[in-house]
């Protein structure tokens, strides 16, 4: 059920946002794997069998990303997911990596320390070969963590054919830079609820 076609990866580094150079650069990388549809062109009623075989997908692209992020990869600060669904599925075909995205990064991330108590924000839609899609970005441990409010821009050249997804998932180390917005500051995190 899972023909991963081939994976495409992105890390960019910000030194600044036309402001003074921060103390420490921000890194902002994504993993996206380029897969078939098995359901494309036609109608399935039941999604749960190829979300279930995602699970292993998410977390070597999981892998993929600390690695990426190299020696970064133990200051992670938020994350985000998304799918984009050839023209020949539908965009419910996206939403199955809800979970084999979303937990696979949250899981890893707290195996290295890291408390993941918020929700993995995700986007997806339908839409032609090198279609782009903003993955939204929040706080890993606390969504109300406005600092942390962003979206990486990402698009796979020439995917997803008709008959295939691209499934992607996102990383950064740190707020935007100059984030000047007010609001909770990571340094008030409770860390209860996801959420504050």
């Amino acid at each position: 059920m899972i023909e991963v076609r081939r994976y495409h990866c992105q890390l960019e580094e910000i030194f600044h946002e036309g402001g003074p150079p921060p103390a420490q650069t921000l890194l902002r990388g994504a993993v996206a794997a380029v897969l078939g549809n098995p359901f494309a062109g036609r109608y399935e009623p039941n999604l749960g069998p190829f979300m279930d075989a995602l699970q292993p997908l998410g977390l070597r692209m999981a892998e993929r990303l600390v690695a990426l992020m190299g020696e970064r990869a133990d200051a992670i600060e938020s994350y985000g997911k998304g799918g984009i669904v050839g023209t020949a599925g539908e965009v419910e075909h996206g939403h199955v990596w809800h979970v084999p995205g979303g937990y696979a990064m949250r899981d890893l991330l707290a195996r290295r320390g890291i408390s993941t108590k918020a929700i993995v924000p995700s986007n997806t839609k339908v839409g032609p070969p090198s279609t782009r899609i903003d993955i939204p970005l929040t706080h890993v441990n606390a969504s109300y963590v406005r600092s942390h409010f962003d979206t990486l821009e990402l698009y796979v050249p020439g995917a997803p054919a008709r008959d295939e997804i691209v499934f992607f998932l996102a990383m950064t180390t740190g707020a935007r830079i100059h984030e000047r917005v007010g609001g909770l500051r990571k340094e008030e995190i409770k860390g209860v609820d996801g959420l504050r």
